[in-house]
């Protein structure tokens, strides 16, 4: 989402830069795009130029066995068209893409393939984007099952995790409309797991996003600016638990993990 634009850019600010990078939904548009190169001021110029019509593409007719109102061949096409079509295992550091598998419930780490179709797959929130068909298998929103894939990181070979929470507490959501009901289901379903993965992570920022979303895009400076600030504020707890973990600045060697198609 927007916010993990401001984390890093603060992040970057003091020096911290990270090895590899996951995301999950909304956070796996950033991941792809930081991973490709881009550092927090270029995030945010596409972040402040992006708008809802630039993934809104609608599925006619309404209503189909598929599902959603969204194709998400745009999402799709934009993000590919910003990463220079390069893709997920040729990013310039290891990118980890989670998306949900609709017929096991699994968490699905992509780290090879179609970089946009895989950031669409984890971005298919159920009954907005249409699943998304990869070899066979039908993905939807990642953040079902790894809200904040701390755990994704750790299988890549990371062993320090910082993690950004910018999961919504169900009781603050505007739970009015459709979508707005869909939302809230997720919520509800992520807060707990959400919880046991937090408690993985070595340090975990907090950026303070009430009545918006990570994606709302009328708010997204406003998210950018609650990032930077959720990150300075973790900073002295983050340096402090660098230091004890005497970190070298290696990137390490990730697995052979599942295939996203071309």
């Amino acid at each position: 989402g927007f916010a993990h634009i401001g984390v890093i850019k603060t992040l970057e600010a003091h020096g911290i830069r990270p090895d590899l990078v996951t995301g999950t939904s909304a956070g796996a548009v950033v991941a792809a795009l930081y991973a490709s190169g881009m550092d927090g001021f270029e995030l945010n110029k596409h972040a402040l130029k992006m708008d809802e019509a630039t993934i809104a593409d609608w599925a006619l007719p309404f209503g189909t066995r598929f599902g959603g109102w969204l194709k998400g061949e745009a999402l799709q096409n934009y993000v590919n068209r910003l990463v220079d079509n390069r893709p997920i295992e040729a990013m310039k550091i290891p990118l980890g893409i989670v998306a949900t598998d609709l017929k096991t419930g699994r968490a699905i780490l992509f780290r090879r393939g179609n970089t946009g179709q895989a950031v669409r797959a984890s971005s298919s929130v159920p009954g907005v984007f249409q699943p998304v068909s990869i070899q066979g298998h039908d993905y939807v929103d990642g953040g079902l099952v790894e809200p904040v894939p701390v755990d994704s990181a750790r299988s890549m070979g990371a062993d320090f995790v910082i993690a950004v929470n910018i999961s919504a507490d169900p009781a603050s959501q505007n739970n009015a409309g459709q979508s707005g009901v869909l939302l809230q289901t997720t919520a509800i379903m992520g807060q707990s797991i959400n919880r046991l993965a937090l408690a993985r992570a070595d340090v975990v920022i907090r950026p303070d996003l009430p009545d918006m979303s990570g994606s709302d895009f009328g708010a997204r400076n406003r998210a950018i600016l609650a990032g930077e600030k959720a990150a300075v504020a973790a900073l002295p707890a983050l340096r402090e638990k660098l230091a004890q973990a005497r970190l070298q600045p290696v990137a390490p060697v990730a697995p052979v993990a599942p295939v996203a198609g071309k």
